[in-house]
């Protein structure tokens, strides 16, 4: 199953394109600025029943150099088979439309990256003949926006860098600032800037600061993720008042059975058996209960 931070990692390039020229600002490639950009069906199935599909899929088109495509491969790790599929993607892409292609690879660890950067080619080493160097964006060259005013000035970007480094240590740090960032942008523009950073961060613990952030922050934001922790605090408070009322209904059976078997119970007995919100402990007291030779037997072994 294809998971939401792989989803993230290329369908961001769809919404921006034009976040691939910042991009490659930071992996020290120039290209031309592209003028315009279109975004082209992914699916590269040929007549054969095999599928085939890139994840996302660009046309570009520059003033100096005329157009070309831009395919976008997320990918979570290692995978032996990749590269030869990259190759076909690249070479039909390029059959097909008759356009200079590249590759971009986005990850979101080293040891994938490094391994994705790597050149591979279809023969062997004295004729190479067709060789895959596919650009690479992951922790390793992407940039760590911790400053609110830079994360500002791009926001897709600045979402980018978290899905990134989202197993990061500065992951915390590049998502506080783009929460501050995203605070006064208009709900349009942060909509889908929320959306693309929750599904980048995947699973990962960076995901629960910012869902938190997403709650306090923009608090004025509506999103699956603002219901979702609603709905999750509701949860909790439902599931707390069942806590408590469990404890409750504990230490009045330990008291009752007390009670029943005639035994003296000191206020400061009672007291602590009903200010008692465990339920398991209460249980404890109550197995003690129906054998305990006095009240504060109850608590002996503690």
């Amino acid at each position: 199953m294809v998971s939401s931070s792989h989803e993230a990692m290329h369908r961001i390039f769809q919404h921006d394109p034009g976040l691939f020229s910042r991009v490659t600002h930071f992996l020290g490639i120039d290209l031309p600025r592209p003028i315009g950009a279109t975004a082209l069906p992914t699916d590269l199935t040929e007549a054969s029943p095999v599928e085939r599909r890139v994840d996302t899929l660009l046309r570009f088109e520059t003033a100096e150099r005329g157009p070309f495509l831009l395919a976008v491969e997320a990918q979570g790790k290692k995978d032996p088979d990749k590269p030869a599929s990259w190759a076909y993607y690249v070479s039909y892409l390029w059959t097909k439309y008759r356009l200079p292609t590249a590759l971009l690879v986005v990850c979101q660890d080293h040891a994938t990256a490094k391994w994705a950067q790597r050149a591979v080619t279809s023969g062997p080493p004295e004729l190479p003949t067709l060789t895959l160097r596919p650009v690479v964006a992951g922790p390793h060259n992407m940039p760590v926006i911790t400053d609110p005013d830079e994360a500002r000035a791009d926001l897709v970007l600045a979402s980018l860098a978290a899905i990134t480094h989202a197993a990061e240590p500065v992951v915390n740090a590049i998502l506080k600032a783009l929460s501050t960032a995203l605070s006064d942008a208009p709900e349009d523009i942060a909509a889908p800037i929320v959306e693309f950073t929750a599904h980048g961060l995947g699973n990962r613990p960076a995901r629960h600061l910012w869902r938190n952030l997403v709650a306090v922050d923009l608090s004025f934001y509506k999103s699956y993720i603002s219901e979702e922790i609603r709905d999750e605090g509701r949860e909790q408070g439902r599931e707390q008042g069942r806590e408590q009322g469990r404890a409750q209904q504990g230490a009045q059976d330990v008291l009752l059975v007390l009670e029943q078997r005639g035994l003296d119970i000191p206020d400061g007995v009672r007291t602590r058996i009903t200010e008692c919100g465990d339920p398991e402990v209460l249980r404890h007291w109550l197995a003690r209960a129906v054998t305990a030779s006095s009240a504060e037997a109850v608590f002996e072994s503690e």
